[in-house]
């Protein structure tokens, strides 16, 4: 992947410099390892602070919510399936954007790296599979596929669904992956245990809504945790408000996530939130079968009425 970059910047710079975009969304590397950050280039010479690696992680899509110049924008398999969604949800349209799809063999969890060592990490160097981590005194090279984030380990969409120009060759897809396999050890567990499981899942959570910010989903103008009439969720630590508050934001995003990880990446305790939107996706694929962001022609089930719905539910 860390060949893309060249083909990047020149795809960017030509963009800027013919004015087909006022500015190209994109990332640069972040003060910290493992931390690259969003990068808006508006001119050909800020171009040159790009950077492609696998610690992009960061979903850009966030970025695009009711903008109205034309933009540039770098576009994983997930990330351009949530241009998909925000296409089909009126908050871009599809002429603003000139996508420059970047395939993708995953990116790397600086939380999994960060607990292999006591010591401070300095520096995370990548050279194809390999992931060196250098700090006070030591050095030790990781093989990539080991250090994955999760959901990029189980992705199956690596590829962008939709672009205008590609950074690199198209690579291949996953096809011998489980996706859901933590989902069905939920889903087989008692309803005790159920509520056991998620009390402990949540119980770490400090209401900092990092999860939801980083979401490219969370555009309402109101978030209802933050409606006061009616008041649908109360503000504090009790445990039954941190339940509803992640509950209904994966609710929210039923039939809309693409599983990108933002969510879990930007956790600072850590939680893994996917499992709830997981569980809905799965149901989706199931029911439906519909998984988000692939087809901007074709709307989402739980906003579309057909005869044939799946509707057990009711009886």
């Amino acid at each position: 992947m860390l060949s893309y970059i060249d083909k990047i910047k020149e795809i960017s710079t030509r963009l800027i410099k013919e004015c087909q975009v006022e500015m190209v969304i994109g990332y640069r590397k972040g003060t910290v390892p493992m931390m690259n950050e969003p990068h808006f280039a508006r001119t050909a010479e800020a171009v040159e602070n790009f950077v492609w690696d696998s610690n992009c992680g960061i979903n850009l899509c966030n970025y695009l919510t009711n903008r109205g110049e034309k933009i540039g924008i770098l576009a994983k398999g997930c990330d351009s399936r949530n241009i998909v969604t925000h296409i089909i949800e009126n908050k871009i349209k599809r002429d603003q954007l000139v996508i420059i799809g970047v395939p993708c063999k995953g990116m790397i969890d600086k939380r999994k790296i960060s607990a292999m060592f006591e010591q401070e990490i300095r520096e995370v160097i990548e050279a194809e599979d390999r992931i060196t981590v250098k700090g006070a005194g030591f050095e030790k090279v990781l093989n990539k596929t080991d250090v994955l984030q999760k959901n990029c380990a189980v992705c199956i969409h690596r590829n962008p669904v939709i672009y205008d120009e590609l950074a690199g060759d198209l690579v291949e897809e996953q096809t011998d992956v489980d996706r859901y396999e933590d989902v069905r050890e939920i889903e087989a567990l008692s309803p005790p245990e159920k509520a056991t499981y998620f009390q402990r899942l949540l119980e770490p959570c400090i209401r900092c809504y990092a999860c939801r910010n980083a979401c490219p989903l969370c555009y309402c103008p109101t978030c209802f945790t933050d409606e006061s009439r009616p008041q649908w969720v109360g503000k504090g630590q009790d445990p039954s408000d941190v339940m509803t508050f992640h509950f209904l934001r994966a609710y929210h995003c039923a039939g809309r996530c693409t599983d990108c990880g933002a969510c879990e990446r930007s956790c600072p305790v850590g939680i893994n939130m996917r499992v709830l939107t997981k569980k809905l996706e799965k149901d989706c694929l199931e029911l439906f079968d519909w998984e988000a962001g692939l087809n901007p022609d074709v709307r989402p089930p739980l906003d579309t009425y057909r005869p044939n719905d799946p509707d057990g539910f009711i009886k």
